[in-house]
């Protein structure tokens, strides 16, 4: 397997049963870039026949995931944030590109637009992560505990 972002992104895909479950694709992944794709099901509407947030936030969520890890040392969130700027109707198609801003020491800060399949804006999200130590895919003459010390225990911490 690749040991480049694109093979990291496809050994966390391999894994990811949240994101694949809501029926995401995996579009790119590049260095501190991911794209993710998801189609809004029927049964991703609320009371009010629109397609519901927390599914917009959780797509943007799964694209950050992707960005943060496409350098093969293992992050996860530590706060996120989001604007609903339109609101989603079932079948669009909505994308989400996640792009890397600032990394300093073990954090970074991501931003993710979330488009719909007409280019329109329906969401920007902010994120933070954290690397937690340990790589994503082990490397030739590592290892796989990474720079940063041993990767998560059972418990995510």
């Amino acid at each position: 397997m690749e040991h480049g972002p694109a093979g990291i992104g496809e050994a966390m895909w391999a894994d990811d049963r949240a994101s694949q479950a809501l029926g995401m694709e995996l579009v790119e992944v590049d260095d501190g870039r991911a794209v993710l794709r998801m189609t809004v099901g029927p049964d991703m509407v609320n009371g009010l026949d629109v397609g519901h947030g927390g599914l917009v936030f959780t797509l943007a969520d799964s694209a950050m995931a992707y960005s943060s890890n496409a350098g093969n040392r293992r992050s996860v969130a530590t706060q996120a944030e989001i604007d609903w700027l339109a609101p989603v109707r079932v079948g669009q198609v909505l994308t989400a590109t996640a792009t890397q801003r600032h990394q300093q020491g073990k954090g970074a800060i991501t931003d993710v637009e979330v488009v719909d399949d007409d280019g329109r804006r329906v969401a920007l999200f902010r994120g933070r992560t954290l690397r937690v130590g340990g790589t994503v895919l082990d490397q030739p003459g590592r290892d796989g505990t990474g720079p940063d010390g041993p990767g998560l225990d059972e418990t995510g911490s």
